[in-house]
């Protein structure tokens, strides 16, 4: 999907970035001044212009600390705004979490700024690619997580090295999956836990790094440090902390604490891209789900449900696109959700639905809303339309009580 992000300064409107998605041309200046211009116009008589769309586009204005305007270009996917300003949020707290929020707020010298704030490029392009990502936290406003059957002794592992590299804040992630994480770690924010999930995997692989950021919401003006070491291709340790240790101090750590896992942490990796661990078996009509948990702003979602279906005419790309899609199309549209704009659900609606579904000619697809859950599941087309109920039922009931799934 194509889109155009533009950031500018309020007051004056001056450009400090444009990034792009897809094969497009760079947005000519004279049309970036008329979209702000309207926009402009619009708050000095005392109205707030907020999305626009044409034929196949959509057009989303959003202004943060009173200092910058974040305008996006997309193509129109028939969801609620909802979801594209959630994006916006996110390139917010990714400015945020790389450059600081009193930097943000106080622009003093815009060519400093525009030059400093190219730290950012990296995990907002990587933002844009909403619809590629090989996880979903982005669009659920819930961190993926990863379960398998060594977490509880995982658990353990990466709170004496997290007490080592002096901090509370530790986590274990799989290719940007949580698997286990400290209890500080989880009383992060949702975007905190998102963001910070999303770096991780968008960084160049390399063995360790130190990275200096911000937390949008606990910490927003005061830096820390991300230290991150992989352990193995694709499984990384990462912790929060001050000015000590440092890096190279804690690396030489990582094979005292971590050299007594490597089994469990290489049955962790073998989960990847199930997500769920091998004793779990669910129907084998499912190609893969989407379960997010809206209390705890924690989700686990699998397009590799049943490695073995015969069912093979839909890839894993072309299964996450659909989730993702469906999960648009009924976020704010049926269900509420914590994502801001969503929350009270469709105001058009007596009662308040907790089942839809989709039957189209290559698969099913099924939505449950319940308590603080929300499922859905991609079905081969195998599966009878009265049957997905009771499945998608059943197949909520197996995960939600296995002890190993930390949702």
């Amino acid at each position: 999907m194509a889109a155009y992000l533009i950031c500018l300064t309020s007051g004056g409107g001056i450009p400090l970035f444009t990034r792009s998605k897809g094969d497009l041309k760079p947005l000519p200046f004279p049309v970036i001044g008329s979209l702000n211009a309207v926009h402009m116009f619009a708050a000095n008589h005392g109205t707030e212009l907020k999305t626009a769309a044409t034929e196949g586009s959509k057009i989303v204005w959003k202004s943060f600390l009173s200092s910058i305007n974040l305008i996006i270009v997309t193509s129109e996917d028939n969801a609620d705004d909802c979801h594209v300003n959630k994006l916006l949020d996110n390139i917010f707290h990714a400015l945020i979490l790389l450059y600081g929020e009193e930097e943000l707020a106080n622009i003093k010298n815009v060519e400093r700024c525009k030059r400093e704030i190219k730290v950012c490029y990296q995990l907002i392009d990587y933002l844009l690619e909403r619809w590629f990502l090989p996880t979903f936290s982005d669009v659920t406003n819930a961190v993926d997580t990863i379960a398998a059957q060594e977490v509880h002794i995982l658990q353990n592992f990466l709170d004496a090295f997290t007490e080592t590299g002096d901090s509370l804040f530790g986590c274990l992630m799989v290719h940007g999956k949580v698997a286990v994480a400290t209890k500080k770690w989880w009383s992060l924010s949702a975007t905190e836990l998102i963001l910070l999930s999303l770096l991780v995997e968008s960084l160049p692989r390399c063995s360790s790094r130190d990275v200096p950021i911000y937390l949008p919401q606990m910490s927003p003006t005061v830096p820390h440090r991300l230290l991150t070491f992989s352990l193995m291709n694709g499984v990384d340790v990462c912790i929060i902390c001050g000015p000590a240790p440092s890096l190279t101090q804690l690396e030489k750590e990582v094979g005292r604490f971590w050299g007594a896992a490597f089994d469990s942490l290489r049955s962790l990796r073998e989960v990847h891209s199930r997500n769920i661990p091998p004793n779990i078996t669910l129907d084998p009509n499912i190609l893969g789900f989407m379960l997010i948990n809206c209390e705890s702003n924690r989700c686990l979602c699998s397009v590799d449900v049943n490695p073995n279906t015969s069912e093979n005419s839909i890839n894993g790309a072309r299964r996450r696109e659909i989730l993702r899609c469906y999960y648009q199309k009924v976020i704010g549209t049926y269900f509420s959700s914590t994502i801001e704009g969503s929350e009270n659900g469709p105001t058009e609606f007596a009662h308040k639905p907790f089942e839809t579904y989709v039957v189209t000619e290559t698969y099913k697809i099924y939505a449950l809303q319940l308590n603080n859950y929300h499922f859905f599941v991609l079905y081969t087309m195998a599966i009878p339309t009265y049957a997905m109920r009771s499945v998608t039922q059943k197949s909520l009931n197996i995960l939600i009580k296995d002890k190993n799934i930390l949702i």
